[in-house]
């Protein structure tokens, strides 16, 4: 369909100035769009039925947000529509500017009622470029929403930087069992509370899991003891408060997932980490990223799990494959944001690390690579999540790049 040969039902010609905004509330489906009929330039709502009549259907006609509507797009033109002064309301017919092939496609697509996802049985036509461009595009959508929390949090904190960091870096510790409670942990304690404790990572440990609660225990160790005296000297210090905070979950966590391991943790790494933001934005590698995760907890954690019960000795360091879903969940967008809010046009940097980590496995990323050969990297399966989430999902291939070349072929 070309958009300079627009005409409307009573052929007069229609250039397009500008589409407009969505409306995703009541009333007309696009608002603020500026169009020339003929030689009147309108400006206002534009409505999208697939039948005329169901202006009526619809009973527009008595509803007043409907009163400056300056086209009315169709399928189909199957009657004329009035204003209140009963002059028409110009129309646009989509029918004859389809090519027959682009409907049909655009039929089987949506029809695909028992598959995964519509283009489930197509999609091994589309060309590896496309698909490939596409994905790129897919993850910068993705880390724009996940620019949209780091932004809110930075206003929260002032523009502190490092403060968003450890709020980030502890729910992502927490992973989806405990990501909440885990961000409630850190909120509680205010970042400056770390700062003016991390020489010494006990006073870390006593924090975190004082205001995680699990300090309430009835074990018995010198260590425990020593976190106990010193969490409520600290907290006293600090005016500590566990109002708001979250409970954690141990229920059907495997045990290197514990909530106290995975908080003995965050405590070690910034306890050897002072200056834990600068090193991350300043690493420009995956293994300079991993050298700054390192590290292991304080030695009562390598024969425990919890509080309660030794275990056998075991090093609680974290793992590579743990690091790299901090360095995709965390600190990727970190770099991402830093990038944005300085107004660094490039993100081939960020684009460059996600290259370099394998992909994740799960079910969707895992279905997307058994009906098509994908890239193995963890930007791809992030792009994979994106696309099944907001646009598989919701039907919307008229808005996806795999959809739309799909659409286009004529075979």
């Amino acid at each position: 369909m070309s958009l300079k040969s627009l005409k409307t039902t009573a052929q007069e010609p229609i250039i397009l100035k500008t589409v407009g905004l969505p409306n995703v509330n009541s009333g007309p489906d696009f608002f603020n769009a500026q169009l020339s009929i003929g030689t009147q330039l309108w400006a206002g709502t534009v409505e999208i039925h697939v039948k005329s009549s169901d202006w009526y259907v619809h009973h527009h006609e008595t509803d007043a947000a409907y009163d400056n509507v300056i086209l009315h797009v169709v399928w189909e033109h199957d009657m004329e529509i009035y204003r209140k002064d009963n002059t028409p309301i110009p129309t646009l017919e989509l029918k004859n500017y389809v090519l027959p092939h682009t409907y049909t496609n655009y039929n089987t697509l949506l029809n695909q009622k028992q598959a995964w996802i519509p283009c489930e049985l197509t999609i091994q036509d589309v060309d590896e470029f496309t698909v490939n461009h596409w994905l790129e595009r897919l993850y910068l959508e993705r880390l724009e929403g996940k620019y949209k929390a780091i932004e809110t949090q930075l206003l929260e904190s002032k523009h502190n930087w490092e403060a968003v960091l450890f709020w980030q870096l502890a729910k992502n510790f927490g992973l989806k069992v405990n990501g909440e409670a885990f961000l409630s942990i850190a909120k509680s304690m205010g970042f400056s509370t770390i700062q003016k404790s991390q020489h010494e990572t006990l006073l870390l440990e006593a924090i975190c899991f004082g205001q995680a609660g699990l300090l309430e225990t009835e074990a018995q160790h010198p260590y425990i003891s020593e976190l106990k005296s010193t969490y409520e000297f600290l907290k006293n210090k600090f005016s500590l408060s566990r109002e708001g905070v979250l409970p954690v979950q141990f229920f059907r966590l495997r045990p290197p997932n514990f909530p106290s391991i995975r908080l003995a943790q965050l405590a070690a790494l910034y306890s050897r980490s002072l200056n834990l933001f600068s090193s991350i934005i300043e690493a420009q590698s995956l293994d300079q990223i991993h050298t700054i995760f390192e590290g292991g907890t304080s030695k009562f954690w390598d024969t425990h799990y919890t509080f309660e019960k030794p275990s056998k000795s075991t090093p609680k360091k974290l793992t590579k494959a743990f690091i790299n879903l901090l360095i995709i969940n965390t600190i990727v967008p970190i770099k991402f944001a830093y990038n944005k809010f300085n107004r660094h046009t490039s993100q081939e940097d960020v684009l460059e690390i996600m290259r370099t980590i394998p992909m994740e496995h799960n079910s969707i990323v895992d279905k997307f690579h058994s009906i098509y050969a994908f890239e193995k990297t963890a930007l791809d399966s992030q792009a994979l999540i994106q696309l099944k989430q907001q646009y598989c999902s919701k039907n919307k291939c008229l808005q996806c790049a795999i959809g739309s070349a799909l659409l286009n072929r004529n075979s």
